[in-house]
């Protein structure tokens, strides 16, 4: 079966993450990380086009990750993945979308098919796109 776009799991919760590449394997080339320097690693051997990255990590953090990717100036699309309660920081955080812990596999499927999907668009749609999830995902927390 051919993949259409390679996925990076990072996250230190090793059974997390390995619940969240079977989750997703079925539609996606799917790699997975248990920490920030291995994530930086795979990305600079691999071609990933959607990081599910987790925001708090011990060493290298989820921001610190993020910051290396952008800083390469890399289009992956970046899901950022925390069980912090978002607040008004997160509109500053360059990433493209915002899942809060617990996930279930339906919300996590359709994040990353999202994420594909933008990957299409142009730059501008996909920087309003990001801000309009941000803003979503504070807007459901509030309530």
């Amino acid at each position: 079966m051919s993949h259409s776009s390679t996925v990076l799991i990072v996250e230190d919760e090793a059974n997390l993450a390995d619940l969240f590449g079977i989750w997703l394997r079925e539609q996606f080339e799917v790699h997975v990380a248990y920490s920030g320097e291995g994530a930086l690693e795979i990305l600079a051997e691999e071609s990933i086009d959607i990081v599910l990255l987790n925001r708090r990590m011990p060493g290298l953090s989820g921001k610190d990750v993020l910051q290396s990717i952008r800083e390469r100036s890399d289009t992956q699309q970046v899901i950022m993945l925390t069980a912090v309660q978002p607040t008004e920081e997160l509109a500053a955080i360059d990433v493209d979308d915002y899942l809060l812990k617990p996930i279930n596999r339906t919300r996590l499927l359709q994040a990353v098919e999202a994420s594909e999907l933008v990957l299409t668009y142009e730059v501008s749609v996909t920087e309003l796109l990001s801000l309009t999830a941000s803003k979503a995902t504070l807007a459901d927390y509030r309530r």
